[in-house]
C-alpha cells in the first residue's frame, strides 16, 4: 500500500511519515501542494494524508478541484481545526476522514490502513499457500499453526507474494508495492528482506526466486532456481 503524505511542518512529516512506513506502508512525503498535485499526477496512491492549511492554500480547495477532475483517491485530512464545522466541511470538500491535532500516530496508521483497504480491490482476508497462513486482517502470520514474528515491511512483501501466490512477481514491482521513493530500484533491498523472510518462514522453503524475472511463493518450486 502506498501513501503520500502533504505536511509542511518538517517535523510532523517526518513523524507521520516514520509511522505509517514502520507500519509497513509506502510512503511518499511533499511539503506544499504543487509538489503533491505533481505525485498524485504520477502515481496511484492508496491513501492521501493532507495538513488542512498548507503554503499554497486550504487543501480542501485542492480537494474539491481533485474531485471534480474525477480522482478517488482517499483522503485523511490532519488539522487543528476542531469545530464541527470544520469536520463537515471537510467531509463535504470530499475528505473521507478527520483527524484533529494533536493526535496518537498509532490511531494515525489505523486510520490509514482502513482507509487503504477501502480503497483497494477486495482481498479474501486469509491467504493460504500449503501450511503458511497471511492474515490480512490480523497482521499475523502462521505457518503449520505457529505464529510468527515478522517486521512490517517483511508482512507487507509476504501480503504481495501471497495475494499472487503461485505467479512471478517481480522485484520492481515488490519495491513499487512495499517500498517508497527513496529507495533505489536496483539496491539489494529486496534480496536482502526476501533472505530474512525466507530464514523466518523455515523448511520446506516456499518462496522460490525465478530466474531473471523476480519471486514466488508456492508449495514447490516448479522450474524455478
Amino acid at each position: 500500500m502506498r501513501v503520500l503524505v502533504v505536511e509542511d511542518d518538517d517535523d510532523l512529516r517526518f513523524a507521520v511519515s516514520a509511522a505509517l512506513r514502520g507500519d509497513g506502508l509506502a510512503v511518499d512525503a511533499v511539503a506544499d501542494l504543487p509538489a503533491a498535485d505533481e505525485a498524485l499526477f504520477v502515481t496511484d496512491y492508496d491513501c492521501a494524508v493532507f495538513d488542512r492549511m498548507l503554503p499554497a492554500g486550504d487543501s480542501l480547495d485542492y480537494l474539491r478541484e481533485l474531485r471534480l477532475a474525477g480522482r478517488t483517491v482517499p483522503v485523511l485530512f490532519l488539522t487543528a481545526r476542531d469545530q464541527v464545522e470544520d469536520r463537515v466541511a471537510g467531509f463535504a470538500a470530499g475528505g473521507d476522514d478527520y483527524l484533529v491535532k494533536p493526535f496518537a500516530l498509532p490511531e494515525l496508521t489505523a486510520r490509514v490502513r482502513s482507509l487503504c483497504r477501502r480503497a483497494g480491490t477486495v482481498r479474501p482476508p486469509v491467504h493460504r499457500v500449503a501450511d503458511l497462513e497471511v492474515d490480512t486482517a490480523r497482521r499475523q502470520v502462521r505457518r503449520d499453526g505457529v505464529l510468527l514474528s515478522l517486521t512490517g515491511k517483511e508482512f507487507a512483501v509476504l501480503e504481495t507474494l501471497a495475494a499472487r501466490a503461485d505467479l512471478a512477481v517481480s522485484r520492481g514491482e515488490l519495491v513499487e508495492k512495499c517500498w517508497d521513493e527513496l529507495t533505489e530500484p536496483n539496491s539489494n533491498v529486496v534480496d536482502v528482506l526476501m533472505s530474512q523472510l525466507r530464514r523466518k518462514l523455515g523448511e520446506p522453503a516456499l518462496i522460490h526466486t525465478v530466474r531473471g524475472l523476480g519471486y514466488r511463493l508456492a508449495a514447490t518450486d516448479g522450474t524455478e532456481g
